[in-house]
């Protein structure tokens, strides 16, 4: 994957921050077993309120008999991107605690925190790691027989870096790592500032 100078940071992190977007472009050739599951390695380190590690990645790798089973929760307009990738990825979270069977607030703040990780280490190991909301929530749930404790989060598409090229044009226009709100737009000492 090209390496990224336009973006600048304004507070010295690791480059790996910056560097890691969400292009489209994907080759269609397929990633191993190995560094689909780094990617899941890096997320099962993850914080999470009282350890519950409520993150679960259902996942269809192409070529197999579940690809079709998630590429048609896509909406139209990320099939015709979607299917160049290696593997699709439903998230999903454990709305209630394993100790207690009570309901977690930070079910999604949790699973959120743990794709972060996945979509870091995917960028770490030059493959493309791009999250969407775009499919059919609902139909994920019944198609992929999701229990009821469980709330579909999102989803995301993995695989090897393509050429922007192939993109259809519409598509092309927006292939490019996006900017950053100011720090100052994001965070606020004390009270809530709308800005």
């Amino acid at each position: 994957m090209e390496t990224l100078n336009t973006r600048r940071q304004d507070y010295p992190v690791n480059p790996v921050f910056p560097q890691r977007w969400s292009p489209r472009a994907l080759s269609g050739k397929e990633i191993t077993e190995e560094e689909l599951f780094s990617t899941f390695e890096a997320a099962r380190w993850a914080p999470s309120s009282y350890n519950n590690q409520p993150w679960r990645f259902l996942y269809a790798r192409r070529n197999t008999a579940a690809w079709d089973l998630f590429f048609n929760l896509l909406v139209e307009p990320n099939k015709v991107w979607c299917k160049n990738a290696a593997v699709l990825v439903v998230v999903i979270s454990k709305t209630t605690f394993d100790h207690n069977g009570k309901p977690s607030k930070t079910h999604s703040y949790d699973t959120g925190a743990a794709w972060g990780y996945l979509a870091l280490q995917g960028s770490m190991n030059n493959l493309v790691v791009h999250g969407m909301q775009g499919f059919d929530y609902a139909k994920a749930k019944e198609v992929l027989e999701i229990p009821d404790d469980y709330q579909v989060e999102a989803m995301a598409a993995i695989g090897r870096p393509g050429r922007k090229e192939d993109l259809p044009e519409e598509v092309q226009k927006r292939e490019m790592p996006s900017d950053r709100k100011k720090i100052s737009e994001i965070s606020f000492e004390g009270k809530f500032q709308k800005k």
